[in-house]
């Protein structure tokens, strides 16, 4: 399979066809060519062969996605860098990944040391959808994720991963045509963003963006409701937002509907299924390091569903998936045996950008199969049954996710120590009123203002990462190990307090 020759084909074949629905404008396969092409000969005017990655500064519009396309069609890859992201986190990353140009959609460029190409004011060109022949081994994309010293980790895609993916995703047996309509409510430095638009790009399908100026959860009711979508995959939480209207929602166009990012409760599926009388409802799992997703479990109405503790199962492995659940030694357990899942194959990246400390911590190699294979180690605890479905149990380490965002609380301490110096903190997490996961930051200390250390926070991290609540405490309590009792610092948090600045 030759991905960029099938995205190719289908750019010419669906051109009179709706490709984005973007801030109330639709957009046709016609404009989405032209405007690749342009950013395509920029970039070749531009660039140099050894010019594998190109920043791109996310914007909702037409030329950003235009521009992925453009930089793949080129045989590059994307880093993709949040403007509302804090300026040195982004510096970090665009030194990490050696950056020479950067491509901006907008008229106020961020980052006007390097060779900018300003996506939104090209002149006009001939057609150019031609991809260039690059390896497998080629990246596609490169994501940065939070990172336990406080610099993000950079995960590179390659071609052969996302290509098994899209393979493996379309042996799911989904039925999709350039009459569907997705949703794609992902920043796109979260690389389920990158199924959201990549899939229905193929198919001839309309994508669905959510403006930035929007509330979330408000717009998507409108689309799901005014524009009918067929297609939705989403962050568990959205579902806590739109709970409270469930009665008011009837989709009858809904075919599939895919969760992803966090762990899916499986009484608020059985309650969004009456919303979506003839849609089939999916759990998947996988971390950015596995490409997007790679585990599936099909949700079933009227009958019972596999669960852990009220959370639906992960399910078994997506075609060319790997999975095991070893010990703390790394050794394959049998099923019923909880520990930590492991996956290899064709999904699974190279390894981190530039980074063999953790390389080596985070893959290894063991039999499978008869045949030795590379591994990662997720962080995830779960428990295979005899029918090989997986019950997630929870993480082995302290990493999150927040909003379908992964975060290293340890990367929370690290910017809050920094800034207190010799004060400890410990960052936790508890479930806010309507259920969503949220950080709690406990410091060791009397207590003082803490609007100084808010602000610190902000020009460090993300705004999902700011802990939404800070409590003091004169002393740790220790557990039996001797190791700081997280557990019953959690106990300092009340879900119906919001004390974030």
């Amino acid at each position: 399979m030759d991905l960029f020759l099938s995205l190719q084909n289908a750019i010419i074949k669906y051109t009179d066809k709706n490709a984005f629905f973007i801030n109330g404008v639709f957009y046709k396969y016609y404009e989405l060519a032209r405007v690749i092409s342009k950013i395509r000969k920029s970039i070749q005017d531009n660039t140099i062969d050894t010019d594998k990655y190109i920043g791109l500064i996310l914007n909702d519009d037409l030329e950003t996605y235009a521009a992925i396309i453009a930089i793949w069609f080129e045989g590059k890859a994307y880093v993709p860098i949040n403007p509302e992201t804090p300026r040195d986190r982004n510096e970090n990353i665009i030194k990490q990944a050696v950056l020479k140009t950067i491509i901006d959609s907008s008229d106020n460029s961020l980052f006007p040391e390097y060779i900018l190409i300003s996506s939104n004011n090209l002149p006009d060109t001939s057609i150019d959808l031609e991809p260039k022949y690059t390896s497998e081994e080629e990246s596609v994309y490169l994501l940065f994720t939070s990172g336990t010293t406080g610099q993000p980790k950079g995960v590179p895609i390659t071609r052969e991963n996302i290509t098994g993916f899209v393979t493996a995703f379309w042996e799911m047996g989904f039925n999709i045509d350039e009459n569907d309509r997705f949703l794609q409510m992902f920043d796109l430095t979260f690389d389920l963003s990158v199924m959201s638009y990549l899939i229905p790009l193929l198919k001839g399908a309309c994508i669905y963006t959510i403006p930035k100026n929007k509330i979330k959860f408000g717009y998507i009711f409108e689309l799901l409701d005014e524009q009918r979508l067929t297609f939705a995959l989403m962050v568990p939480s959205m579902l806590q937002y739109l709970r409270p209207y469930f009665d008011e929602m009837d989709f009858p166009d809904m075919k599939y509907s895919m969760f992803c990012g966090e762990a899916l409760a499986l009484d608020i599926t059985e309650e969004w299924a009456n919303c979506l009388p003839n849609a089939k409802i999916y759990n998947v799992y996988g971390p950015t390091e596995d490409t997007i997703f790679c585990t599936h479990y099909a949700f079933e109405r009227m009958t019972s569903n596999k669960s852990h503790n009220g959370v639906l199962s992960i399910g078994k492995a997506m075609k060319g998936t790997s999975t095991i659940i070893v010990d703390d030694q790394n050794q394959v357990l049998p099923s019923g045996s909880v520990g930590e899942l492991c996956l290899g194959g064709v999904q699974l990246t190279p390894g981190y950008w530039k980074n063999e400390v953790i390389n080596k911590k985070a893959f290894f190699y063991t039999k499978y199969n008869g045949i030795k294979e590379r591994f990662y180690k997720t962080g995830d605890l779960c428990e295979r049954d005899k029918e090989g479905d997986m019950m997630y149990i929870g993480r082995v380490d302290f990493q999150t996710q927040i909003q379908g965002f992964r975060v290293e609380l340890s990367e929370v301490e690290f910017h809050a120590k920094t800034f207190l110096e010799k004060i400890n903190v410990v960052a936790v997490t508890f479930a806010d009123a309507i259920g969503n996961t949220e950080i709690g930051l406990v410091i060791e200390s009397n207590e003082f203002g803490n609007a100084s250390l808010y602000d610190y926070m902000k020009i460090k991290m993300p705004s999902y990462m700011i802990p939404n609540q800070i409590k003091f405490i004169n002393k740790f309590s220790l557990n039996a190990n001797g190791k700081i009792d997280r557990n019953k610092l959690k106990l300092l948090f009340k879900a119906t307090e919001n004390d974030r600045n």
